[in-house]
């Protein structure tokens, strides 16, 4: 029994230090591009583009990492590790290197977590990683789940505009809007209720959505679906924003 836990201690320790190097990394470009400011230089904007570099984590540390998330129960262990496979997920070459390890499984295995706050770093990472089209096609497995995220989080919730982001980008291409059919009438009840936030995020989906022309009918279907149960039988509307909003 004491073997499996100081492994667990050991690997909790190296996301800490994980986490820190990258936070550290990002002072020291910042830093950087501050001096390069305000020595007035004529050179070009400095660059927010996700950088391609391996210089965060290596294969090795990925991997623990990896083993960490089906190691630990523990809720805290488990968020600082999906912060950190987040974070490495920014750069794109950590992206293949996460999905040959068979990340990609792992981190959506965390969306039925119990936990919140769990659910919303595996978005966070998940969406992060689905700015690869391979890993897009692993990653599609979960949208129906990520639907329900949606539809279950509470209304304005950090995990429902994680939940939100994700599927921003999964519907950038037309290969998987089928997916999401479903939900539509939620995403038009939070366009309707949500803060602003949550109306720019949900907007983002549905402009996606209806680049597609076979989810013409099915946009136009919920929209009337909407306006006739509010002037019709606002009871059955109560009921699906009820839906929308638990």
């Amino acid at each position: 029994m004491g073997e499996p836990r100081g492994a667990v201690a050991r690997a909790a320790a190296m996301v800490l230090a994980a986490g820190a190097c990258y936070c550290l990394w990002r002072l020291a470009a910042g830093g950087r591009r501050a001096r390069g400011r305000a020595r007035g230089g004529t050179g070009p904007p400095a660059d927010n583009s996700p950088p391609v570099s391996t210089h965060t984590m290596d294969a090795d540390a990925l991997q623990k990492l990896i083993h960490l998330l089906q190691a630990t129960d523990d809720p805290l262990i488990q968020e600082q590790a999906l912060i950190t496979l987040s974070n490495s997920a920014a750069f794109s070459v950590n992206q293949d290197i996460i999905r040959n390890l068979d990340g990609l499984s792992v981190i959506g295995g965390m969306l039925s977590d119990s936990v919140p706050k769990v659910k919303e770093k595996a978005l966070n990472a998940l969406n992060n990683l689905s700015m690869n089209i391979k890993n897009q096609e692993e990653i599609q497995v979960y949208i129906t789940q990520v639907c329900r995220n949606v539809e279950s989080a509470p209304l304005n919730s950090d995990l429902q505009l994680a939940a939100l982001r994700l599927l921003t980008n999964m519907s950038v291409t037309s290969d998987y809007h089928h997916k999401m059919i479903n939900s539509i009438p939620c995403f038009l009840h939070l366009l309707s209720e949500g803060t602003e936030r949550t109306q720019i995020q949900v907007l983002k989906v549905l402009v996606n959505l209806s680049a597609n022309p076979s989810m013409t009918k099915h946009l136009l279907r919920a929209q009337l679906y909407k306006q006739r149960c509010s002037a019709e039988s606002p009871g059955v509307c109560g009921k699906l924003e009820k839906e929308c909003e638990q």
